[in-house]
């Protein structure tokens, strides 16, 4: 399992830092721009080794769960009846009838006559004449002629190629077969529950108690 693990990691190690490298030379190639140059090649990544096969797991045997026995309880006693007294009606007493309220009709004095106000005539001013506003020359601005931008040429770059990724040859050691003991579990004790008898329930008195804020029943 040790040499397995190993080896998986060393592969996992390889396939990262080739992924790497190819990345990178990806990436110099997209963002550089020969002139004039066909576009550098990029070796293909090799094939990834196949993994080992490893041994089935062994069964895990059936353990089998005893029944366990259904307890019987005791029925529920009967619960009496209880009877709840009659509560009486109660009777309100009329509403009295409000007295009519008569408003006195209140007279008001005439109101005022306003005077009479005369406003002033506003004399009319006559503005005097607007001056000449002078003429503006605005100079030239000279042509400016701008030097031409210069050429920028960018090597080109080889990539060294890749090295060969030579992986040894594992070979693996047979899994020890794994012997699982046979567990015998005891009888369950069987679970007697006593039985329970409970006391009869007190017999309660049907008391008729009077209340304070309703009327009294009606004599017959």
């Amino acid at each position: 399992m040790a040499s397995n693990a190993s080896l998986l990691a060393m592969i996992m190690a390889c396939t990262l830092l080739a992924g790497h490298t190819c990345h990178g030379a990806r990436n110099l190639a997209d963002t550089t721009t020969p002139a004039a140059a066909p576009a550098a090649s990029v070796p293909s990544l090799p094939a990834a080794p196949t993994l080992p096969t490893l041994p089935p797991v062994p069964a895990v045997p059936a353990v089998t769960v005893p029944t366990m026995p259904q307890a019987i309880l005791p029925p529920m006693p009967a619960v009496p009846t209880v009877t709840v007294p009659t509560v009486p009606q109660a009777t309100l007493p009329p509403v009295p009838a409000m007295p009519a309220v008569t408003v006195p009709q209140a007279t008001l004095p005439p109101m005022p006559s306003v005077p009479a106000v005369t406003v002033p005539t506003v004399p009319q001013v006559t503005l005097p004449p607007m001056p000449a506003v002078p003429a503006v020359t605005v100079p030239t601005v000279p042509q400016v002629t701008l030097p031409p931008v210069p050429t920028i040429v960018v090597p080109k770059f080889a990539l060294p190629p890749m090295p060969a990724l030579v992986v040894p040859t594992t070979t693996m050691v047979p899994m020890p077969a794994i012997v699982v003991p046979k567990v015998t579990l005891p009888p369950m004790p069987s679970i007697v529950l006593p039985k329970v008898t409970l006391p009869p329930m007190p017999f309660i008195p049907n008391v008729n108690v009077p209340m304070p804020f309703l009327a009294p029943p009606p004599s017959a």
